[in-house]
């Protein structure tokens, strides 16, 4: 007998606690479920139920043994699908969130190029600035620029990202001498609190990682307030590359401690931990580790 079709009709039986309801579930007669459950124990030599005139219940034996079964025909159905997947187009709704900034400049791009690959794919991008609960607000996957810290989600590295430290060369023309990372205390600073602690940067200082205490008249949550204060001159800040990459080749903001830039921070697909993920959200993940390499 085949041990796959075994092993539904022994976990409709005990679902079910009827060989009747099984049989109709799995699309047997009775007598053949009733049958292949008895092979079964004959093969395993246990008995997997009590049996009454009246019903089938589990036993301790069979509740072990149930929760082996799911697991073993959840794993051989994923590889099915997993393969005939290889072979179609994905197709489905994604609901994913990102940074806010980030998003709009950078992965709304790349999603629009992904969307031109797989036309039936259908995108739903929440853009925040808060840490999402990707389970219990239904999302399929997330981006975040930082490391992963929560252990029932998966992340998957999809760049690095440089950090930066900049102000306008007017503001450096006009202010107290940036000669190292320490002369930051006596400036003022464009704090973003995106960042872990965001009134303490850090440095590579001859191989050690060192942080500078900072302060300012201005803080922000999102990358696009800070760069406004920075373009105004009101204070030296620390932004993501891609937020201000523009405003550098441009000449309008000037990159300082170059050489003492930490290598700390990555873009990372964040999702929930699961053998099988989606084709769908797999393209996705793939598509955006090649795109964002340019960063």
């Amino acid at each position: 007998m085949d041990s796959i079709e075994t092993m539904r009709i022994f976990v409709a039986v005990a679902k079910t606690g009827s060989f009747t309801a099984a049989a109709k579930q799995v699309g047997c007669t009775v007598q053949s479920a009733s049958k292949y459950v008895r092979h079964l124990e004959e093969r395993l030599s246990v008995q997997l139920f009590d049996r009454t005139t009246r019903s089938v219940v589990l036993n301790d034996t069979g509740r072990a043994y149930l929760d082996r079964c799911i697991d073993v025909i959840s794993q051989f159905d994923e590889l099915d699908a997993t393969v005939m997947q290889q072979h179609r187009a994905p197709k489905g709704r994604i609901r994913m969130t990102a940074p806010t900034t980030f998003g709009d400049t950078t992965v709304a791009p790349a999603l629009a190029r992904f969307l031109q690959r797989y036309p039936e794919i259908r995108l739903d991008l929440n853009l925040t600035n808060r840490k999402v609960a990707l389970v219990e607000e239904g999302y399929d996957l997330g981006l975040r620029i930082s490391a992963l810290t929560d252990s029932t989600m998966v992340a998957k590295k999809l760049t690095s990202m440089r950090v930066v430290i900049c102000a306008t060369p007017d503001y450096l023309a006009t202010h107290a001498p940036l000669n190292t990372p320490s002369d930051l205390v006596n400036h003022s600073c464009i704090i973003d609190t995106n960042y872990t602690d965001p009134r303490h940067w850090s440095f590579n200082i001859d191989g050690i990682k060192q942080s500078v205490a900072v302060d300012g008249p201005f803080q922000a949550n999102t990358p696009e307030a800070a760069r406004q204060m920075i373009l105004a001159g009101v204070g030296v800040g620390m932004c993501a590359l891609y937020a201000v990459s523009q405003d550098v080749q441009a000449g309008r903001l000037q990159v300082l401690f170059a050489e003492h830039e930490l290598h700390d921070f990555g873009v990372y697909a964040i999702y929930p931990y699961r053998r099988h993920l989606s084709t769908r959200v797999r393209a996705l993940v793939d598509h955006l580790a090649i795109e964002l390499q340019q960063l």
